[in-house]
Formats: C-alpha cells, structure tokens, sequence
C-alpha cells in the first residue's frame, strides 16, 4: 500500500513537470472503481459518465491549482469528489427522498411528504421539514450523517453503502439505525414537528 502511494505520489509529480502521461495512468488505474460507484449511485449512464467526466476534471484543476494534499490517499481523495459531485446533482434535481427512512415499522420519518397532488403550502411545507432534518443531521456523528445521505439522498442499497465506506453491511445498518434514533431524540428534545 505504502509502495502504491509512493508510486501515485510520483505520477502526480509527473504530472506538475508537464508530462500528462502521469494523470492518465492514474485514472487508468482507478477509472473501473470511480466509473462503477458513480453508475451504482445515479443508475443512469449519460448521468455517470458526464458525473465520471466532472469528477477528473476537478481532480485536474485541483493539483493544477497546487491544492491537492498529498496524503498518501489519492483514490480516496477522488472517490470523496465522486460523491459529493453526486450529492449535488441529487439536491440540484431535487431528488431528495428521505420518505423511504423508517424507524422499526412505527416511525416514518417523514412520512408526511407523500403527497399526490401538492398545493403550494404542501411544498412549502415539504420544504421546510427537508430544511429541518438537514440542519439535525448536521449534530449526528460524521458516520451517521454519511449512511443516511447515501441511503436517502443517493438511493444506495446497504450492500452498496458497506463497499463505498469499508464496513460490513450490519455496520451500515447499525449506523442507520443509531443516526434515526438520535435523530428522533433530536426531534422530541427541539419540539420540532414534521406534519402538515
């Protein structure tokens, strides 16, 4: 691993001389496991591919700009700005459908935002509720915050969640299941309503 970092460190350097051989390796070698978790994610592939698209040319523009810190985890780097590109494409289509979160069977979350035929007080409404749980998920623990935004937000499986953090899928689970209590807690303590 350490031999990896150092050989990836010095295709970056490559690079920064002018030689652009270095970058294309770079992507060559991880080009399947950035392209794969975009596709999982979007399940589209015109999406994945402009998203894959995107998420180079940040790379690029940030060890151009002298930005990039060079830790030794530059995969991990690029598969943070994979998914964040990700994030801001599902709040950009306001594809945001935290209506699926349950809480053993009783609790649904926000099982007030189904609704045929919203009025503009409805949307308002909706809005307003989306606003509320976003600023309380900001309190929970960072692997909380993460399960729930690759669940709700991106529409990953748990087995897709386990693979993108490294953990088992009972660890995703178990992650989902504290950051939904805490966040119920947060909403019992705050008083905060999420009905219309």
């Amino acid at each position: 691993m350490k031999m990896e970092a150092n050989d990836e460190r010095q295709l970056v350097r490559k690079f920064l001389d002018g030689n652009p051989l270095g970058l294309q390796e770079l992507i060559e070698r991880h080009q399947t496991r950035v392209y794969s978790y975009i596709f999982v994610m979007v399940k589209d592939k015109q999406l994945a591919d402009d998203l894959f698209q995107d998420t180079f040319v940040k790379v690029i523009n940030t060890i151009k700009s002298g930005s990039y810190n060079d830790e030794g985890k530059f995969i991990q780097w690029v598969m943070r700005i994979a998914h964040n590109l990700v994030i801001d494409h599902f709040r950009k289509q306001k594809k945001l459908n935290l209506a699926e979160v349950v809480v053993n069977d009783q609790f649904n979350l926000l099982d007030t935002l189904k609704v045929s035929d919203p009025g503009i007080e409805d949307v308002l409404v909706t809005q307003q509720i989306h606003r509320d749980i976003k600023k309380l998920m900001e309190y929970l623990p960072q692997e909380q915050k993460e399960v729930i935004y690759l669940r709700c937000y991106a529409g990953m499986s748990f087995k897709d969640i386990a693979e993108q953090t490294e953990v088992s899928i009972n660890t995703a689970l178990g992650r989902m299941r504290y950051a939904l209590i805490n966040l119920r807690k947060m909403i019992k303590e705050k008083n905060i309503i999420l009905t219309r």
